[in-house]
């Protein structure tokens, strides 16, 4: 049995039963070529149709849907007015958003995660799942070499 964290996207859809399209799998290697910058449909559906210019906007919704509730993609929603989708990830991790360009950082901090145990156990909680996002701009030249002008 092929564990599903690992497996393609297409490959979990057939083990779920999911009937695979040519679309479907237009679409989930889309997903997966852009686990990095975590498109909107809108962007999934320009890509794809790059690929295959049968590709609906309707297409490409259904099936962002279908991964999504099939546990297979995780939707975010960054702020910025769009739901943008990744593949569950194998590890865990958080997001740190630059709110000038969009771009999306992903990253791990142990401490973050150890603090986060912490809080839940002190609460009288077992954490079972969080998601952490940050939203930030890029500091300046100054800022960076520790020189911001207040003493």
């Amino acid at each position: 049995m092929t564990d599903e964290r690992t497996s393609t996207l297409a490959e979990q859809c057939v083990a779920k039963g999911m009937r695979m399209t040519e679309q479907r799998r237009v679409i989930a290697a889309v997903i997966e070529a852009a686990s990095n910058d975590h498109p909107d449909v809108e962007e999934l559906y320009r890509r794809a149709v790059a690929i295959d210019s049968r590709i609906s906007i309707s297409t490409v919704y259904r099936t962002v849907k279908l991964f999504e509730d099939a546990g297979m993609i995780e939707r975010h929603d960054f702020r910025d007015g769009r739901s943008r989708y990744e593949p569950v990830p194998d590890e865990h991790h958080d997001h740190l958003i630059d709110l000038r360009s969009g771009k999306v950082i992903e990253f791990r901090n142990e401490d973050i995660e150890a603090l986060q145990e912490f809080i839940a156990r002190k609460l009288g909680y077992k954490l079972v799942d969080h998601r952490l996002e940050l939203y930030g701009v890029p500091l300046s030249a100054a800022e960076v070499s520790g020189d911001d002008g207040e003493d």
